[in-house]
């Protein structure tokens, strides 16, 4: 009787153990990124930091030329998109600064992030002409950020952020840099002039997973890989000795620096997801850690 109340003991206390460890590792982890008091501010508050903001100062219409590529399953709710980050704004004008304008009014209007939001698997009943999708559910997000340029190769905006259908919480945004992992917050922090400036900027800064020392051999993205995905392409056949990127295939881009690229080279990197053996998961994670080759970066970035 005392063995087996031990064993379960035993059992008991590792089954324990492992959510404790994972716990623990995620806290040690967002030591890195932000002070305890900043993250229990915002994790009792809700006050997650926000990039300044300003309006519209002329009359009429600015056009801000940048959108949001996002790819997901049709069970899953992007309704936060269009709630916290708007596409379009509108500014009070006061008279006495404006003497054209009579009233108080508001007539300015800001468009701000434009949104492409696919449905990789779309049911029948709810697909329309409106419906953005994708010719086969497969390379997780890779398949929409794909799709995206090349339907829109002669026309792209300035700036591209290519994001999860999540926007915030632990369980599925733990790779979001911001308090809470919001993905609203980091667009609204945004900065586009670093991205026109830099070509490609991965949206998570944190280092680990994908860019630590022993995840620099990259276990995804073979040497064989490497040459199945670039073969044809304006990418050298020639495995590095390293490729790493900080997770998790969330990041912005330049119109210019995708252009850097022919529209044969994106057609052809689609066209290897949906011909890989790999899975659906495999073939998402393989381009997870080669973003930042494919737009221009080094294998280590």
């Amino acid at each position: 009787m005392k063995r087996t109340t031990r064993a379960v003991i035993i059992a008991v206390s590792a089954i324990l153990l492992i959510p404790l460890g994972l716990l623990t590792r995620h806290f040690l982890d967002l030591g890195d990124q932000y002070s305890a008091l900043t993250y229990a501010r915002a994790s009792v508050a809700g006050l997650v930091f926000h990039a300044p903001t300003t309006g519209p100062t002329g009359i009429g219409v600015k056009v801000e030329d940048k959108i949001i590529v996002i790819g997901k399953i049709e069970s899953e709710n992007t309704d936060w998109v269009a709630r916290e980050i708007p596409s379009f704004a509108l500014a009070s004008l006061s008279p006495s600064k404006h003497p054209q304008t009579s009233l108080l009014t508001e007539i300015c209007v800001s468009l701000r992030w434009q949104r492409a939001i696919y449905t990789v698997n779309p049911s029948i009943p709810t697909t329309s002409n409106r419906t953005l999708t994708t010719p086969i559910n497969k390379g997780h997000e890779a398949m929409a950020y794909l799709t995206y340029i090349i339907d829109n190769y002669n026309s792209l905006p300035s700036t591209m952020a290519f994001l999860h259908p999540h926007n915030s919480g632990f369980l599925s945004a733990w790779h979001t840099d911001t308090p809470l992992h919001s993905n609203s917050d980091a667009i609204k922090a945004l900065n586009t002039d670093v991205v026109q400036k830099n070509g490609y900027v991965n949206l998570r800064c944190n280092w680990n997973p994908g860019c630590i020392q022993e995840h620099l051999k990259n276990k995804f993205v073979t040497a064989d890989v490497w040459r199945e995905i670039f073969q044809g392409t304006t990418t050298s056949q020639d495995y590095p000795p390293q490729v790493g990127a900080a997770c998790c295939a969330q990041f912005a881009v330049s119109r210019a620096r995708v252009l850097e690229r022919p529209l044969s080279d994106y057609e052809k990197l689609r066209q290897w997801i949906i011909e890989t053996d790999k899975t659906d998961r495999i073939s998402g994670r393989i381009f997870e850690y080669l973003w930042h080759v494919i737009f221009g970066m080094q294998p280590v970035q």
